[in-house]
């Protein structure tokens, strides 16, 4: 096990810069300090517990938000009291995993000899995890690459290099060799990827465009979600744009372009500024947020949660500069036929208004 956690360590100043695909994580090590437990700072205390793990992977992980106290995240500093819990939490099951190579159809929007991009269907998983062990989009690149030499599913250089969850549809990018991850995982990290989501919203827009800023970070009530701190006392920095598309009465279709790529950004953001995506379960967006307490209006909502049963994101345009050659490649998926559909009977809501 002190194997899977020096590799997750490893890759989590990539995986923080990035949407990931689920928010849950995974306790990896669990210990309780004793009764006589004298004043000691946590990465000392878990450098001596865990066997082969230095005490900078250790702070690496706290400022990673990977290692809590009583359920709650702390930093390396922290001094361990009698009795404290303390746990070691991955974004990952620990376990290893065998990607198995699956024939799942992909709609590959484009691909050449170091890259491929993919319009991600919604209800599509990206990586294998707890629950999801197989029928993954990795498990289905596993295969569409399985006669490519340089390509090893397991191999943590290749591969996807963001992420988007797994009822989020739209645009991702899987590199099939080492430099071209390295080179796609910079731009990322550099901030010069372009990339912008289209979101229906619950409530009216008031501003035509705005800019959301506020730290993002896992919930220190609810681990299971993302939540803004305005004061930038807990999680990173996180800045989305936002363009009002259509207003459509009790809901608002917007354009977001990611400044950041934060863990459910846009999600958290847009619940912070009150304007909770339509239909996201997670965030409270399955609810009647807006609108007419009359019972035909509450059926019609019902039904619009029917043809969309996913919050309602999509990542429509992606653009980078090709690793090799420079060249500045930009793509877009148009809205898959859920959204369209949503849209369709929100318009003719307000065509025909009269509830």
């Amino acid at each position: 096990m002190t194997e899977d956690f020096l590799d997750d360590i490893d890759e989590l100043a990539e995986e923080e810069l990035v949407e990931e695909q689920e928010s849950q994580l995974y306790e990896h090590y669990r210990f309780v300090a004793d009764k006589g437990q004298g004043q000691m700072r946590v990465d000392k205390y878990l450098a001596m517990h865990i066997v082969g793990v230095s005490r900078n992977r250790i702070q690496q992980a706290a400022e990673a938000n990977c290692i809590l106290v009583n359920e709650i995240p702390v930093k390396s500093n922290y001094k361990i009291k009698p009795l404290d819990t303390i746990s070691v939490v991955m974004n990952r099951p620990p376990r290893e995993l065998e990607i198995i190579p699956e024939d799942i159809p992909l709609d590959i929007v484009y691909e050449d000899e170091d890259l491929m991009v993919i319009n991600k269907p919604p209800g599509l998983v990206v990586h294998p995890g707890f629950g999801n062990y197989q029928g993954t989009m990795v498990n289905a690149v596993a295969y569409k690459l399985k006669d490519t030499p340089e390509y090893d599913a397991k191999d943590p250089r290749l591969g996807i290099v963001h992420r988007i969850d797994k009822d989020t549809s739209g645009l991702i990018v899987v590199a099939k060799n080492a430099y071209a991850k390295a080179h796609l995982s910079a731009q990322f990290f550099n901030k010069t990827t372009k990339r912008q989501y289209v979101a229906l919203v619950w409530g009216s827009v008031e501003a035509d465009e705005g800019r959301i800023e506020g730290n993002i970070g896992r919930s220190l009530k609810n681990r299971m979600l993302m939540t803004v701190f305005p004061d930038g006392d807990f999680g990173k920095h996180a800045v989305t744009h936002y363009k009002v598309i259509e207003r459509m009465s009790y809901v608002s279709l917007v354009q977001c372009r990611l400044e950041t790529g934060r863990t459910h950004q846009i999600r958290a953001h847009m619940k912070h500024i009150g304007h909770t995506l339509f239909n996201d379960e997670r965030y409270g967006g399955n609810e009647i947020l807006k609108g007419t307490n009359f019972a035909k209006y509450k059926q019609f909502v019902q039904n619009c949660f029917s043809i969309c049963p996913r919050q309602a994101l999509h990542a429509q345009t992606l653009g980078f500069i090709q690793p090799r050659t420079g060249e500045e490649l930009m793509f877009e998926a148009p809205i898959p036929k859920d959204m369209t559909l949503l849209l369709d009977k929100w318009r003719g809501y307000i065509a025909n208004r009269d509830i």
